[in-house]
This record gives C-alpha cells, structure tokens and sequence, in this order.
C-alpha cells in the first residue's frame, strides 16, 4: 500500500498537520496540501478527494477543541449545518460530473479567489468588528443561502471555506469572533466528512496519503485549538499566499504548457 518514497511520507505528514492547524485558527489548510499533492505527481482531482477525506479528521478535532466556544450553540448549528450538508452533496456532484480539463481550469481561479480572501480577511474583520452593533442576532436567510453556497464550493474544492465562513457569518450575525470560528470549525467538519465519505465509494483515492494527511491534520486540528490562536496571523497568511501562488503557477503551467 505504501509505495511511496519515505520523504513523500513525511512531506505529506507535515503539510497535513500544518493544514490541520490552519484550519482551524484561519482556514486555508487546503492552499497547503493541494499543491504539495499536485507537486508529488497526484492528478489534481485524486489531490482533491485525497485531501478532502485527509483533512476530515483534523476539521473535527479542531471543532473539539473549540467546545467551550460554541455551547449553546446546537440549533445554530443544526440549521446551518443541514446546509452545509446540502451544499457539499452538491459541490462533489460537480466535481465528479464535470470533466477533469473543467476542474484543472477552474482550480486556479479558485485559488486564486481563496487567496484573495486570506489577503482581505484583517479588513473584513476590522469592518465587521466597526459593524458590530447593526448585525442581528439571528441567522436569517440570507445567511442561509449563502452557508449553502459555501457548501458547495467546499464540496468542490475545499480551501478557504473556512474563511469566507468566517466573513459571512462575521458580517450578519453578532457574536464574539471565537464562537464564529468555533461555528466555523464545526461547519467546515461538516462539509469534508459529507465529501470525503461520497468521495471515498466514487471517486480516484491515494489512501496512503489519505492516510498520512489524516494522522498530520488531527495533530493539527489539536495544536491549532490550543495554541494556534497566540501565532501571528499574518505568517499563517503569508504561507498560505506563497503555497498557494506556487500551486497557481504549477497548475496553469501544466494546463497550458
């Protein structure tokens, strides 16, 4: 089952528990491990679904570590789960049903988008804790709807759901940062486990480094919970930024050279 070389092993290993940590405290983790996958000669639709089940563990043991954060929470998070759940069964129909070229030219816009967002994320914030005493405090449909889309984008391809969560709940509800990152967590969890289990009887799988990405991001997801919030947020960004555009640049260039 392992056939692959040792330092293969270890780099994808690091790169999922640096995942499992940024996911948790920014989101993003995906911008790390997709391209390292891509970069070890994983077809970028195996990188995803690879990465999609990889990851899961690591989205849910940072949701544990949130715990305290979101209690009281659960009809919150029942409602926006549910659509977090619809929209990833629909993000991984269109990745299993639109051809691979679509998904290899549709990739790095998408990256690019989630970098956009990693970039923008301390403004939104700064705007959103400016707004804070016009957003209600309960989730209309608005809010809904676009939970929903984020599902879908994140049943697509996964990076940056966690921060375009964090923008949209940020903006329209009025609750304290941690508890939105905890709902965060606990939504992003949602969306990769729905997509990781229809991915894992239907689509290309490397269950060694689904493996190897499982094992990195529950470590982590559990660092991340714990001291991920004292590291300055502008080196997780940066890293982030730097992966992502290497992927970018990866990725265009296979395509169309």
């Amino acid at each position: 089952m392992f056939d692959l070389p040792w330092w293969h092993a270890v780099l994808i290993a690091l790169a999922g528990m640096w995942a499992g940590t940024i996911n948790t405290v920014v989101g993003s983790g995906t911008l790390v491990t997709f391209p390292v996958l891509v970069a070890l000669g994983y077809p970028p639709v195996t990188a995803t679904t690879s990465n999609a089940i990889g990851l899961a563990p690591g989205t849910i043991s940072g949701s544990i570590g949130y715990r305290h954060e979101i209690r009281g929470q659960a009809r919150r998070l029942v409602q926006f789960g549910s659509m977090s759940l619809v929209g990833a069964v629909c993000g991984t129909i269109l990745l299993l049903s639109l051809p691979s070229d679509a998904f290899e030219t549709i990739v790095p816009v998408l990256i690019g988008l989630a970098l956009v967002l990693v970039v923008v994320q301390p403004r939104v914030s700064t705007w959103i804790a400016a707004r804070k005493g016009e957003r209600p405090s309960r989730p209309g449909p608005l809010l809904m709807f676009l939970i929903f889309l984020i599902g879908v984008y994140g049943g697509y391809f996964t990076a940056a759901q966690g921060v375009m969560l964090m923008a949209v709940m940020g903006m329209l509800l009025a609750e304290p940062i941690q508890r939105l990152n905890g709902m965060k967590n606990v939504l992003s969890a949602v969306v990769n486990v729905v997509a990781g289990a229809i991915y894992a009887f239907v689509a290309p799988i490397s269950w060694p480094a689904v493996l190897l990405l499982a094992v990195g991001s529950v470590l982590g997801g559990m660092l991340g919970a714990k001291v991920g919030r004292k590291l300055p947020p502008a080196v997780l960004r940066g890293v982030i930024v730097v992966v992502g555009l290497a992927a970018m640049i990866q990725l265009v260039a296979e395509h169309w050279f």
